[in-house]
């Protein structure tokens, strides 16, 4: 779960905001694994982040990642669960910035 929009309706984010969430997460977990690996020792890697919002934004990010063989002693739990961190503290990040833009409208 994803902290609260201070007051603001989970109702006010847009399709669109929503989509924008999805899209910064992946791209932080995406920035996190090839920090710690290069990219052509991935051989595989398969990003899932659902979104669910009633009261409130229910966020739910999978990362599977295979690596290439010639890549030992590399612990990739380790690097898909960093890369999930990063992608919720993108999330936080983004929706602080809703919040701010939000409150200076008003």
């Amino acid at each position: 779960m994803v902290p609260c929009l201070d007051g603001l309706p989970i109702s006010s984010l847009t399709y669109e905001k929503l989509e924008e969430i999805c899209e910064v997460a992946e791209e932080a977990a995406r920035r996190y694994i090839f920090s710690k690996v290069k990219r052509e020792y991935v051989s595989d890697l398969y990003i899932s982040i659902d979104l669910e919002s009633l009261d409130v934004l229910n966020v739910s990010i999978e990362v599977e990642i295979n690596l290439s063989p010639l890549c030992k002693n590399v612990d990739v739990q380790e690097i898909a669960n960093g890369s999930i961190k990063a992608a919720f503290e993108a999330i936080e990040k983004y929706l602080s910035k809703i919040r701010s833009e939000k409150t200076s409208e008003n």
